[in-house]
C-alpha cells in the first residue's frame, strides 16, 4: 500500500508536469493589423482582377493567426490618420498585437489631402511606431512596392518613390524596428522575372479582362492575383528567414504555402 501511494504521487508530479510544461510552449492567437493604400488593400473578387498582397497574408499561418487588412486605397500616412482610420487600429490594438504599417505610394502624391513631405512621412511614421509600443504590441515597418517600370535596356527602374523607401530603412535602424523591405524584395523578383513575366503581376490588362476596366489598363502599380500572392509570399519567406518574433512560430510548412 505504501509502494503503491509512494508511485500514485509520483505518476500525479509526473503529469503535473507535463501540463505546466504544455501550458508553457503552447502558442496563444495572434492579431496583424495592416496599415496601408491600395497595394495592400483587400478587393471584393467579383468586382475586379485587382488584388492587395495584404488580402493573402493569413493563408501562410496557422489558425492561431488572425490578419485585420485595415489598408485603403489612395491613402497615405497623413489622410490615413487625419480620416481616424489609425484611430480606430489603436482602438482595437491588444497587447501581444502586430501592426503592419506601409505607406508611401500617396505620401509622394501632389494632392493636398494626401501628400507628406519626406520630413512629414518620417515623423508619421515614428508616430505610429511609437503609439503601436505604448499599447505593448509590435510594429513592423514595410517599405512601398515597387513600381512595374521597365527602360528600355529590360532594366527595372522606380524613379516616382524618390528616397521614401531609404526614409523607411533608416527609421527601422534608428528606432530599433522590424523592417521588411518590400521595395527591394519585390525590386528583385521584378527584375529576376524580366519585364514580359513581371507585367502578369500587375493589373496590364487587355479590353474586356476587368468588368471594372472594360477598356483595358497599363497599370504599373496595382496587383493581380498572382502578383498579390508571391508577394504576400514574400513577407512570409522573409519572416521564416529572418526568424521575426512573434510570427515566426506561426507560420505553415512552406510546402503549404498558397501558389
Amino acid at each position: 500500500m505504501i509502494k503503491s501511494a509512494f508511485e500514485n504521487s509520483v505518476l500525479l508530479w509526473v503529469l503535473m508536469l507535463a501540463l505546466l510544461s504544455s501550458s508553457c510552449t503552447q502558442k496563444e492567437d495572434i492579431r496583424v493589423f495592416v496599415a496601408g493604400d491600395s497595394t495592400a488593400q483587400s478587393y471584393r473578387v467579383e468586382q475586379t482582377l485587382m488584388r492587395g498582397w495584404a488580402q493573402y497574408l493569413e493563408l501562410f499561418f496557422d489558425e492561431q493567426v488572425q490578419v485585420e487588412n485595415r489598408s485603403m486605397a489612395g491613402r497615405s500616412t497623413k489622410s490615413f490618420r487625419e480620416e481616424g482610420r489609425w484611430n480606430k487600429i489603436l482602438e482595437d490594438l491588444h497587447k501581444g498585437d502586430v501592426v503592419f504599417i506601409q505607406f508611401g505610394h500617396n505620401d509622394t502624391s501632389t494632392k493636398p489631402e494626401r501628400h507628406a513631405s519626406p520630413a512629414d512621412y518620417r515623423q508619421n511614421l515614428s508616430r505610429f511606431v511609437q503609439e503601436v509600443r505604448e499599447r505593448e504590441a509590435t510594429p513592423v515597418l514595410l517599405t512601398s512596392i515597387v513600381l512595374c517600370t521597365f527602360n528600355d535596356s529590360g532594366q527595372l527602374e522606380d524613379r516616382r518613390l524618390g528616397e521614401y523607401p531609404q526614409i523607411v530603412r533608416e527609421l527601422a535602424a534608428e528606432e530599433k524596428v522590424i523592417l521588411i523591405d518590400m521595395f527591394q524584395l519585390s525590386f528583385d523578383l521584378l527584375q529576376e522575372l524580366g519585364p514580359e513575366e513581371a507585367r502578369k503581376l500587375y493589373m496590364f490588362l487587355e479590353p474586356g479582362e476587368d468588368p471594372s476596366r472594360p477598356q483595358g489598363s497599363n497599370d504599373d502599380t496595382h496587383l493581380r492575383e498572382k502578383g498579390a500572392k508571391q508577394l504576400a509570399a514574400l513577407v512570409a519567406e522573409e519572416i521564416r528567414q529572418e526568424r521575426i518574433k512573434p510570427l515566426y512560430p506561426y507560420l505553415l510548412d512552406k510546402k503549404e504555402w498558397p501558389r
